[in-house]
């Protein structure tokens, strides 16, 4: 008698979680698997057959010049975004925190690209940064400089994308470190400058560095992750050029997949991303991880 409630309450708790469990498993677990399989085939949207070919895409991946350029591309614009929104989103938020009124709407100010559609945020960057009617150009004119074409040179297309990707994601960091500052009692900063730490820099590398550690690891693995997936402004901006300028991952596995129809090369394509990503959480586990304060 007494196994009974205890089954009835398992049971209720399996039909509980099975719509998510079901969720889960169509909408992640089996596209995901189906992707990993199409990679080792030749499969074309549209053809009556399909074949296993193996390692043949990847193959193909290894001699492909434009497969590099987007890696490259890629790898290049994480090492822009990812370290500058990161740095100044922190300081951004330790002068906002510092602060004696403003802060709700400081915060709002820099979160609202964050809350904006990408589209219409990339549209708006397509008019600031146009080379003749484009008011960024018409300020450097007015002040005796000479513009660029932000978007269409070579030489600062991807520069200009990492500005763009630096603008969205600082608002969203920002708010996730003063999250983790407010979680830092006040008391032991009062405590340290009682101990003999009169300097605001040694109290922040002893006492708040350390216990922003589990805030700052989401941080920078959010980041990363962001920044690896871009594609919004480059699909709405430059489409990958001029020249491949500025393709990246994303984009490659997109115009593969949906404009060549090569559904089996994309998919190799997005197994390359998803080893990327694993190897940015092993990179998080294994390192930075060890470096966090909880507490």
């Amino acid at each position: 008698m007494r196994g009974r409630p205890g089954r009835a309450e398992a049971l209720a708790g399996i039909l509980l979680s099975l719509p998510a469990g079901l969720s889960y498993l169509l909408l992640l677990l089996m596209p995901t698997l189906a992707a990993v399989l199409l990679a080792f085939t030749d499969y074309e949207l549209g053809a009556p057959t399909i074949a296993w070919i193996g390692l043949g895409n990847f193959e193909e991946l290894l001699e492909d010049p434009g497969f590099r350029v987007s890696l490259r591309n890629t790898l290049v614009y994480v090492g822009i975004v990812a370290p500058v929104s990161i740095a100044g989103a922190l300081g951004l938020a330790l002068l906002i925190e510092s602060a004696a009124r403003g802060r709700t709407l400081f915060r709002a100010v820099f979160f609202l690209p964050v809350v904006s559609l990408p589209v219409a945020m990339a549209t708006a960057w397509q008019y600031l940064l146009h080379p003749t009617i484009g008011p960024v150009n018409a300020f450097l004119r007015d002040i005796g400089l000479s513009g660029p074409a932000w978007l269409t040179s070579s030489d600062t297309v991807l520069l200009s994308l990492a500005f763009i990707g630096i603008w969205e994601a600082i608002g969203f960091n920002l708010v996730l470190f003063m999250a983790g500052l407010t979680a830092i009692p006040r008391e032991l900063h009062h405590a340290a400058e009682v101990d003999g730490v009169p300097s605001a820099w040694e109290r922040f590398r002893l006492v708040t560095w350390p216990l922003l550690g589990p805030t700052t690891l989401f941080v920078v693995t959010i980041t990363l992750i962001r920044a690896v997936r871009t594609f919004d402004s480059v699909a709405v901006l430059t489409q990958g050029g001029p020249n491949r300028a500025s393709e990246v991952l994303l984009y490659t596995m997109y115009t593969e997949g949906f404009t060549f129809f090569r559904l089996g090369y994309s998919a190799a394509i997005t197994l390359v991303f998803l080893v990327i990503v694993l190897a940015l959480m092993l990179l998080q586990t294994r390192v930075l991880d060890r470096r966090v304060h909880y507490g």
